[in-house]
């Protein structure tokens, strides 16, 4: 509880401006359109593979199918490096994030989810960052939701300084290429990013197929799926939220998956929870040099585990 006590923000009230989120929502979005007016293919270049490394390895597999639901496991240094690249997006430390998103599965869509539609389009998309107390858990809040990384010293210290690892890359950027790499790659790139993943918040909670009958609004969105390599099918991720595998059939471009069973293949992600044609959830653990699949129970629980 004291380690947590060092990252804990101040609460604002229900309707009160995050200012200072505020200002560097609108400075990046201003970066944004001022980066169309220095264009480059270099830049652009670059601002696609940092998009994918943010938000494929960042986001879709280190954050959400790594940190927040334990769909697999990988050796520290990998989870590390997949912590920091997730950082570049803007979209804070992973204690927050994974609580909120937690949160979110415990109270999808009913009173309690941080942003469900049903409160409003605009506010599940993006008004839940700007106001209230979504983002600015207390440690009582977090220690019940992420215990496992609370114990994480480096979790807890990239948390705090969640800001470096995109401040040194801008000044990179800026030191190779001048105003269009930096322009591109960090001001466009984390822009489309950030809506990406607030799509998934809201588009994929309104519009979509829903071939599994969940107790909240999810649905399969293939155009956010797109967007975020593979997150847009998001009902199947609720019904199955431990699945280190989102898109089910051979049509459910998946490329987070892509990239958890390229680990594999190097022997660098394991216990890997899958699910297969037959709805159940199975886990795949290295014994003896061999694969073998053992069902299992899932469990939802509190932390989102």
């Amino acid at each position: 509880m004291t380690q947590l006590q060092a990252i804990e923000r101040t609460q604002p009230a229900d309707d009160q401006v995050n200012w200072v989120t505020a200002f560097f929502m609108a400075a990046f979005h201003l970066g944004a359109i001022a980066a169309l007016l220095f264009f480059t293919w270099k830049a652009l270049f670059v601002a696609i593979v940092l998009w994918w490394i943010s938000g494929s390895l960042g986001i879709g597999m280190g954050y959400h199918r790594l940190l927040t639901h334990r769909a697999y496991r990988t050796p520290k240094w990998v989870e590390y490096f997949l912590t920091v690249c997730a950082t570049l997006t803007l979209e804070g430390g992973p204690i927050f994030w994974v609580a909120t998103h937690r949160i979110h599965h415990q109270f999808a869509d009913r009173e309690g989810d941080p942003h469900s539609p049903r409160d409003g389009k605009w506010w599940s998309h993006m008004g839940w960052i700007l106001t209230g107390r979504s983002m600015h858990h207390d440690t009582t809040t977090l220690a019940h939701y992420v215990p496992d990384l609370a114990k994480d010293k480096f979790h807890l210290w990239i948390t705090k300084y969640h800001y470096l690892p995109i401040v040194a890359l801008g000044v990179l950027l800026f030191a190779v290429g001048g105003l269009p790499f930096l322009l591109w790659g960090i001001s466009l790139r984390t822009v489309v990013g950030l809506h990406a993943t607030w799509l998934v918040n809201s588009a994929t909670h309104v519009w979509g197929s829903r071939p599994f009958s969940t107790r909240d609004d999810s649905t399969n969105n293939w155009f956010v799926a797109l967007l975020t390599f593979g997150e847009g099918w998001h009902n199947n991720h609720h019904a199955h939220p431990s699945s280190a595998r989102h898109g089910l059939k051979w049509h459910q471009i998946d490329m987070n998956w892509c990239g958890i069973w390229v680990l594999k293949v190097f022997g660098l992600a394991k216990q890997i929870t899958i699910v297969r044609p037959d709805g159940l959830d199975r886990k795949e653990v290295l014994a003896g040099g061999h694969l073998t699949r053992t069902r299992v129970r899932h469990l939802q629980s509190a932390s989102g585990d």
